[in-house]
């Protein structure tokens, strides 16, 4: 597996030809561009989401190129306070195209689960998301071992029948 730089992972996630799939599987993440703006909601402040903004508009271009872009969330209930945050932010990218569902935890306990979260490229690239014990980004890694892309494949389509759209779930 190859490291990439946060430059090239942002170039991945915008070109690539037809599908993109994410898979997340912790309950809390510590991002140095989310941190802030959870911090607000916790506070109760009030947040505009200009932030995802840029976000929103590249999975605008992705949907009017005609690719898919989907996310399966598994997560403990209750919910996290993090993932209590990443719900309330979520609709505008759902609104932008991006078919995001969640997964209660106990639903995938017989699904075998990659060791790391992944984006799966046009089911010939995966992009493993590595993360510290406080949910902080550590390294991205990249491989186009055709094990690693079933793996990855089969553990996603498993999940995705199990999940709930983002609509239909109610944070518990």
């Amino acid at each position: 597996m190859t490291s990439i730089s946060d430059d090239e992972f942002d170039r991945l996630l915008t070109e690539f030809g037809n599908t993109s799939i994410h898979l997340e599987t912790r309950d809390a993440y510590g991002t140095a561009t989310e941190l802030p703006y959870m911090a607000k909601w916790a506070n109760g402040e009030p947040d505009d989401l200009e932030w995802l903004q840029g976000w929103c508009a590249t999975l605008r271009a992705h949907v009017a190129a005609g690719r898919s872009v989907r996310r399966a969330r598994i997560v403990s209930e209750p919910l996290s306070d993090y993932q209590r945050w990443s719900h309330s932010i979520a609709q505008p990218m759902v609104d932008a195209g991006e078919d995001i569902r969640w997964v209660p935890r106990h639903r995938v306990s017989s699904v075998a689960i990659p060791g790391n979260d992944f984006y799966l490229l046009d089911d010939r690239l995966v992009i493993f998301l590595h993360y510290s014990g406080d949910g902080l980004g550590v390294d991205k890694t990249t491989s186009t071992d055709p094990h690693d892309i079933t793996l990855c494949r089969t553990a996603f389509d498993a999940v995705w029948k199990l999940a709930i759209p983002h609509r239909d779930y109610k944070p518990v």
